[in-house]
């Protein structure tokens, strides 16, 4: 139930034969949820489509919309799909409901490799070089200790249904911090950059003083028609932020573009076919929630996550959308603070217990809020060598219950080689909490092995758990019809259900630490040692020693004058 099916992109616009239609095509769109909690959240959505081939003999060579650097990956590296996301902070689903594509904190990369690809490891070493110089990124820290090649968790979003997970690698950095560096060269794999466009809001000191910010790159081949007879390439650049009431918001329930990005909208991006703004306003649908300036007439419907949305749509291709003033500055002012929010119905956590430095325990725990539906999830854990894991420990329970999963893979660690790999596909039974737990124990580092600061913790990445959710509404399965492009990155092939990707939290575990500060201490104490013995013995040895005969007092001197003058010898 978990393979994936072939992804989606915009319908072709029908021209007139003589008028050569163009191989490219640019979408973007931003999409504001006033939250329950009264923060914000926004999400850019970033789609190219280029019909071309980069696997072939002849390179391309010409690039219109579609970024030359990735391009040039693509075709160097045989790569299939690329999935890239940097994070800042961690997603609160029980406050903010489930996000349209979700990320861990840190830096996310996993491929597809194509299957022409000889040497993986190799290649994907020479990859993440690649791309660490492209985000300017840490991404040259990704080696064989915390990359894993899982077996079920991740499939192909895009075409193509060979899971052969040879050619699939997968690794995190949850401790990787995301800054200006890291967005500035995201922007400019934009077509208009942040000259035009929604992309002229991405202001950094506004994003990174949010609660919540995640940026990502997705590269897929896609569907063109529903037979799949033509395929293109499809990149999708996604960016998602949570502006926070108290901090961004001044403790005001208003919110605005000024008030958000310090910026407001004044133009589309020329090279876009489509670029739009959505505000949801399924809960206000009589407006009794909060108020819109200025108000819009054009609304539209989707079915995201399961469920029906009611939009407000503004059309940044349409003149009258600016106005007289040239410039769009949507404000949302709220009526009421009551309101109830829709709790999620998959929900997941994750925790260290335990005492002490030598052994732990890891505790996950898997939340179906489901009324009277079960349904399975897969969980991938990957962690670290130095945390040796006791799978005969390992046990999972519902209800109080013992839970057998009925599917795991894993995959042990080899010290300084490469880390646990675990992947169950458990059942939830409907309103239950299920909790996964295994024991571990801590190795003893070599003291070069730690970090500069060896105290602060060692982090472990977030646990991956994938599951086909039941929906209340029938899912769209026509990946080809045109929708909006926060309700089609996951592909659909049930109606019944919709896939969902969330993660837990990183965990921060520390290992037994030597003293640092005893090397420093000995070795200003040997210093000391060694200028004290050593320098009084080379003065010794260097120093030239004469023999001075003492002055004569003045009582003797006086005499030996008398002397001479009687005639008589000095004394």
């Amino acid at each position: 139930v978990y393979a994936a099916a072939p992804g989606t992109s915009a319908p072709e616009t029908m021209v007139p034969s003589s008028v050569p239609q163009p191989k490219d095509d640019f979408q973007e769109e931003l999409v504001i949820r006033p939250l329950h909690s009264g923060d914000i959240y926004a999400s850019f959505q970033f789609r190219t489509l280029w019909d071309t081939d980069f696997m072939r003999d002849n390179k391309v060579s010409h690039y219109r919309l579609f970024p030359k650097s990735l391009g040039q990956v693509i075709s160097k590296f045989s790569v299939r799909e690329l999935h890239i996301s940097f994070t800042q902070g961690y997603w609160r689903t029980m406050q903010w409901g489930q996000p349209f594509i979700s990320s861990p904190p840190g830096a996310e990369l996993w491929v597809w490799f194509q299957d022409s690809v000889t040497d993986v490891d190799a290649t994907w070493k020479e990859l993440t070089n690649v791309l660490s110089g492209i985000f300017c990124a840490s991404l040259n820290f990704i080696d064989s200790t915390n990359t894993v090649q899982p077996s079920a968790s991740f499939k192909p979003l895009g075409i193509g249904n060979e899971t052969d997970h040879r050619f699939l690698r997968y690794a995190t950095l949850p401790r990787e911090i995301v800054c200006t560096e890291n967005l500035t060269p995201w922007k400019k794999l934009l077509p208009c950059g942040s000259k035009a466009g929604l992309a002229v809001l991405l202001k950094s000191e506004k994003l990174f003083h949010s609660s919540f910010h995640s940026q990502a790159v997705h590269i897929r081949s896609v569907c063109q028609d529903r037979q799949c007879k033509t395929t293109s390439w499809e990149l999708r650049q996604t960016l998602n932020s949570v502006f926070d009431l108290h901090t961004s918001g001044q403790g005001k329930r208003e919110w605005s573009l000024f008030k958000m990005f310090s910026r407001t909208l004044t133009e589309a991006c020329p090279l876009a076919s489509s670029s739009k703004l959505y505000i949801d306003i399924t809960d206000n649908s009589q407006g009794e929630q909060f108020e819109l300036i200025p108000a819009t007439s054009l609304l539209s419907q989707a079915v995201v996550l399961g469920d029906r949305r009611t939009f407000s749509v503004y059309d940044l291709t349409q003149e009258t959308t600016f106005g007289s003033v040239r410039s769009l500055n949507l404000l949302i002012r709220w009526k009421s603070s009551e309101c109830d929010m829709l709790r999620p119905l998959l929900h997941a956590e994750r925790y260290v217990a335990g005492y002490g430095l030598q052994t732990g325990e890891i505790h996950t725990l898997m939340y179906n809020n489901h009324p009277y539906r079960s349904f399975p999830v897969l969980l991938l854990d990957s962690v670290p060598w130095y945390l040796r894991l006791y799978i005969h420990t390992l046990s999972v329970t519902s209800k109080g219950k013992d839970n057998k999963p009925s599917y795991i893979h894993y995959e042990p660690s080899k010290d300084r080689v490469r880390p646990h790999l675990l992947e169950m596909l458990i059942q939830l039974p409907p309103n239950s909490v299920t909790e996964v737990t295994v024991q571990f124990e801590r190795a003893l580092l070599k003291w070069t092995e730690y970090p500069p600061d060896p105290n602060h913790g060692f982090y472990v990445g977030s646990s991956v758990i994938s599951s086909l959710v039941p929906s209340t509404v029938a899912m769209d399965t026509n990946s080809t019809q045109e929708r909006p492009l926060f309700s089609s990155f996951f592909p659909c092939k049930e109606e019944s259900s919709y896939f969902v990707r969330i993660y837990t939290e990183p965990l921060l575990v520390n290992l037994p630490t030597p003293d640092f500060s005893m090397p420093y201490n000995v070795i200003c104490l040997t210093c000391t040692v060694v200028a004290v013995g050593y320098g009084s013995l080379y003065n010794l040895l260097t120093r030239s020693f004469q023999i001075e005969e003492p002055n004569p007092g003045l009582a003797k001197r006086i005499a030996n004058v008398i002397r001479k003058m009687r005639g008589v010898p000095p004394l």
